[in-house]
């Protein structure tokens, strides 16, 4: 049996409801997260977690598995004021991550609101843990952006501790993209991906995250059935695919790209075929009515990445911070 810290209640006036399938709570849902972002920081145009419509608020709350159960509303005079979301899957080392997020008003916070939807996700979580019995391996996770001070101390405050973070950068004008500088090494051609290569392209993604701690699990089928092949490119060594860019355009905002993979072979590192690649997808992107971009890395990777995002113009917009703690 895991151990269970006492409930933190609600302040009086304060009440959880479930979240029910309905478009007047997701409207509300979409005003929390508005009414929130001028406080938080919050990036409307990110690809990490931007300001989502009442729309996309749905469509990720219809994703959601028993999403009456594992998302609930903080309500106050029967108005919706923050809400919890719980989600989980199975990290690459085996580690399954139950994480949660949750979303208050600012003229709310530090009133114990915050506290007590934090001790309902972790109640959650642990129930969760124990249905699924993966308590060997779980772990309790939460996000919040560097931006984010009053979430950030909570969490902190809890015992949760920064591991590591991820950052989003953008380039603001792909009309101003930079020219080809080099030839590719000999051999070397690079083309469009079309369905006879995607287990290639989604294994050659794969394995460039082989010993990366904190990365999700991607199987085939999910890698398949998202495939969005407009603006992916590859790179071939005779008939053996060495590099892949997949880009696409954001489904809310044809305007905004975002350079979703780029990965290259540990042997064919360092010889430009990354920024060959990686200028295809963003000259693709700009064909198909995109005017920005947006990707985002890690802050500890090992492949100097941001010398080669920023040698073709993109900028740091925010960081993405991963608190984790132990299911105890």
């Amino acid at each position: 049996m895991l151990h269970r810290a006492p409930r933190q209640d609600l302040p009086a006036g304060f009440r959880f409801r479930p979240c029910r399938d309905a478009d007047e709570v997701h409207d509300a849902m979409a005003r929390v997260r508005l009414g929130c972002a001028e406080r938080d920081g919050t990036d409307a145009r990110s690809v990490v977690e931007g300001l989502p419509t009442a729309q996309e608020i749905a469509e990720a709350s219809a994703a959601l598995e028993e999403p009456s159960r594992n998302q609930v509303l903080v309500t106050r005079d029967g108005d919706i004021v923050g809400y919890v979301t719980i989600r989980w899957w199975r990290e690459r080392d085996g580690t399954w991550l139950y994480l949660h997020r949750g979303y208050l008003l600012p003229e709310h916070r530090r009133k114990g609101v915050g506290s007590a939807m934090l001790s309902w996700a972790e109640e959650r979580i642990r129930r969760l843990v124990e249905q699924h019995g993966t308590a060997r391996t779980a772990v309790i996770g939460a996000n919040a952006t560097a931006s984010e001070q009053d979430a950030t101390e909570l969490l902190l405050t809890a015992g949760y501790r920064r591991v590591f973070s991820l950052v989003e950068l953008e380039l603001a004008d792909l009309h101003r993209l930079p020219e080809q500088d080099a030839e590719l090494p000999p051999g070397i051609r690079t083309g469009p991906i079309g369905p006879s290569h995607y287990r290639a392209a989604w294994r050659t993604v794969v394995d460039s995250y082989a010993g990366t701690g904190f990365t999700q699990e991607w199987p085939f089928q999910d890698f398949a059935a998202t495939a969005d092949p407009a603006c992916w490119r590859a790179a071939w060594n005779g008939q053996d695919m060495v590099g892949v860019a997949l880009c696409s355009l954001r489904p809310h905002d044809r305007t905004l790209g975002e350079v979703e993979e780029l990965s290259i072979r540990t042997d064919h590192r360092r010889l430009g075929i990354g920024r060959a690649l990686l200028l295809d997808g963003l000259r693709a992107l700009r064909e198909q009515g995109a005017t920005t971009t947006r990707l985002f890395t890690g802050t500890a990777n090992p492949h100097r990445s941001y010398d080669l995002y920023e040698s073709v113009g993109f900028q740091r917009r925010n960081e993405y911070v991963r608190y984790p703690r132990p299911l105890v």
